[in-house]
């Protein structure tokens, strides 16, 4: 039996190919959501609310990436059933996640100089007065053991951040244990700052490279993501546009 061609089949085909692709761009933004959120979170419990749009930012990617997957369906629908309906339904609300993408991605890349300059000194200022220990049970000091270990690093400049803190008036010690090369050794012991036994470097310049590292991953992605979905955009609005 010969295929039945129905007026726009070809059109129908190519919008239902981009549609998937669509789909395709929202799985992406729900990986990045997820990312953003995650790293997001740990930044913000070291570097302050200045890196906090990572999270907010990852958040709107996880909202926007779920809105995608089910437009891309929505659309596929619209145009197998030549709906007009649900076609422009689709195209409202495709054009307000791109829209919504341009500008968180514009929001990412405009905030992350604003980390540069007031993440430092707001560290600096919070290590010093509410680091405790290397075995305290708060979120804030056990985020900056993982850091520093993880890092390799100690500080928010370097070693001498501990100077004069509430933690070495505590505890009569120079460093935390997290500052050390191996925590184990009888060499760690709070006060030999040889280069030996601890990490000299301070931690900010490292986690500013990650904090931009995810940036640029979380509006590169939304960028992305965007480039993908226009094509099946302005498909749907031709085909709607010939159905009339």
């Amino acid at each position: 039996m010969a295929e039945i061609h129905t007026p726009y089949s070809s059109l129908k085909k190519l919008l239902s190919l981009l549609n998937g692709f669509v789909a395709v761009s929202g799985i992406i933004l729900v990986g990045l959501g997820i990312g953003g959120k995650c790293g997001g979170t740990s930044l913000t419990s070291v570097l302050g609310v200045s890196t906090a749009y990572l999270l907010h930012v990852g958040f709107l990617c996880l909202v926007m990436g779920c809105a995608t997957i089910l437009l891309g369906c929505a659309g596929w629908y619209g145009a197998t059933k030549e709906s007009r309906g649900m076609l422009l339904f689709c195209i409202l609300s495709m054009i307000i996640v791109l829209i919504v993408e341009v500008t968180a991605a514009t929001v990412v890349l405009l905030f992350f100089p604003v980390v540069r300059d007031v993440a430092l000194e707001h560290s600096f200022v919070t290590l010093r007065k509410n680091y405790r220990g290397y075995n305290e049970p708060d979120d804030y000091s056990t985020q900056w053991n993982l850091v520093m270990e993880k890092l390799k690093c100690c500080g928010v400049k370097n070693y001498t951040d501990f100077s004069g803190s509430s933690f070495e008036m505590t505890t009569g010690h120079t460093y935390p244990r997290g500052c050390c090369k191996s925590i184990g050794t009888v060499a760690c012991d709070g006060r030999n700052v040889s280069t030996y036994v601890i990490h000299q470097k301070g931690c900010f310049q490292k986690l500013l490279k990650i904090t931009k590292t995810q940036s640029f991953t979380l509006s590169g992605g939304s960028l992305g993501a965007a480039v993908i979905q226009l094509p099946g955009i302005l498909a749907t609005l031709l085909l709607f546009i010939k159905l009339g």
